[in-house]
């Protein structure tokens, strides 16, 4: 959860006192709408969090893991050669996406890492 939001995952509260929170896409009718990606480090057990103000894009998708790379990623495994992504599968990261494979494939002809 962020703030007052809520994406697919669990909080454990009380039986029969669930927290009120939004929807993700945080749509908000003075701010308009925002689309979170986040890369969690499971070696590391960090996470970054980049907020889009667009629609949930590949391109979107894939920058975020390019950012981690740019920001975290590189300095926390400068040796790297390959990295495993997991993604939910729905939506800009699907699995039948097209522009997400592309995209994913930019971003391997980039690094050299292996995806």
């Amino acid at each position: 959860m962020i703030g007052p939001y809520k994406n697919v995952g669990s909080d454990y509260r009380p039986q029969g006192c669930p927290e009120q929170v939004r929807v993700h896409y945080f749509v908000d009718a003075e701010l308009g709408k925002v689309v979170p990606y986040g890369v969690y480090d499971i070696a590391a057990n960090a996470g970054c969090v980049r907020v889009g103000i667009d629609n949930d894009t590949a391109q979107l998708s894939v920058n975020s893991i390019r950012r981690w790379l740019d920001v975290m990623g590189r300095e926390r495994h400068p040796d790297a050669v390959r990295l495993v992504i997991t993604a939910d599968g729905g939506g800009s990261n699907g699995s039948r996406v097209r522009l997400f494979k592309v995209e994913l494939q930019k971003l391997a002809d980039e690094t050299g890492l292996t995806l």
